[in-house]
């Protein structure tokens, strides 16, 4: 178990659940309410998720380098020479599953970009690079795989503008989204998913990158219809966990964080490119979500540990809190803190 309270600075958030989530090996997928359930194990898309939120936290603690050090120890082991990427562990420290390009490998090279643009130390920086490039050699057949990639690999060029695998892979993610087929549905799919803010995040992460106007702009253009399909009633009413298609207005429900988080992350990106405040506005929507500001009302987030709940259901929430539900509302929290709107969200 990585040891301690999970004290923090003024204003940072709670990282006593997360602690609680993880151990020598990484962090726990799944909690039954806040107990960990070792019994399924770690995968690496949760690992990766950790190893952002962590990076990215100013207030760093010597409990917050611990679990940088795991984390990143996981991808390293996860990656083999290939580029292939493990995603699940036993509690023991086994991997259980043969290496592939899911939507974990995409994570994997997002959190090895982050921690080689933005680590503390050189040395981790380093490390993280060595993994990213032998991960960055080959391709995921699937969309949102490429965009968490793509992620990354812009993280990744924005620190060395001459790293042509980075390059690479930042035009290889961005590729594979394609252009609305209709002016009545503006998406690149035929319904909403999951994480579906990825996709113009990255358009807006290549744009900056690579100095792409027209890029930025289909980035914006497809933020805002995603923003405006995913509010109503004056509070964030995101895509359930079935998706949504055209013809679906109405409240969904499981409503998933992970959503949330990513909503979040594309208009934090967005107003840092364009200092527009509807984004900041919408980042304050995300936020005001996980404080109760949502389609039933309830909050989704436990300051005093930093736990977040696994699901908005329409008679309330899941109990549970793992690893996911709680990495998205740290994520969120921080992005909400970046730009001055903790106090804004309001239910």
């Amino acid at each position: 178990m990585v040891a301690g309270s999970g004290a923090v600075a003024p204003g940072s958030p709670s990282f006593a659940h997360l602690f609680a989530l993880s151990d020598v090996h990484g962090v726990f997928e799944h909690a039954l309410f806040d107990v960990p359930r070792r019994e399924h194990g770690y995968c690496v898309d949760d690992v990766a998720r950790a190893l952002i939120v962590v990076v990215r936290e100013p207030d760093q603690t010597a409990e917050l380098a611990a679990l940088a050090e795991t984390s990143l120890a996981f991808l390293e082991g996860a990656v083999d020479e290939q580029g292939f990427v493990h995603n699940r562990m036993d509690a023991t420290g086994a991997w259980t599953d043969d290496a592939g390009l899911g939507d974990w490998w995409g994570r994997a090279i997002w959190a090895l970009g982050v921690t080689a643009a933005y680590a503390t130390t050189a040395e981790v920086r380093a490390r993280a690079l060595v993994a990213f490039h032998r991960a960055a050699q080959v391709r995921s057949p699937h969309v949102r795989a490429m965009a968490f990639a793509a992620l990354g690999a812009a993280e990744a060029l924005s620190r060395a503008r001459d790293d042509l695998a980075a390059r690479a892979l930042v035009l290889d993610g961005v590729g594979g989204i394609s252009h609305p087929r209709n002016d009545q549905w503006e998406w690149p799919e035929p319904r909403l998913t999951y994480a579906n803010a990825v996709l113009p995040e990255v358009l807006l992460a290549s744009a900056t990158a690579t100095d792409n106007p027209r890029q930025l702009a289909r980035g914006l253009s497809l933020l805002r219809f995603l923003v405006s399909v995913e509010t109503g009633h004056g509070h964030l009413s995101v895509t359930g966990a079935g998706g949504r298609g055209p013809a679906q207005h109405a409240p969904q429900f499981d409503q998933q964080p992970i959503e949330v988080a990513a909503l979040a992350d594309a208009c934090a990106r967005a107003f840092d490119v364009t200092g527009d405040p509807v984004w900041r506005d919408a980042v304050a929507s995300a936020w005001g979500w996980f404080l109760g500001d949502n389609d039933a009302g309830t909050v989704m987030f436990d300051h005093e540990s930093g736990a977040g709940f696994d699901g908005l259901e329409a008679a309330g929430r899941n109990e549970n809190r793992g690893a996911e539900s709680t990495l998205a509302a740290l994520s969120t929290y921080q992005q909400a803190r970046r730009l001055g709107v903790l106090e804004l969200a309001s239910v």
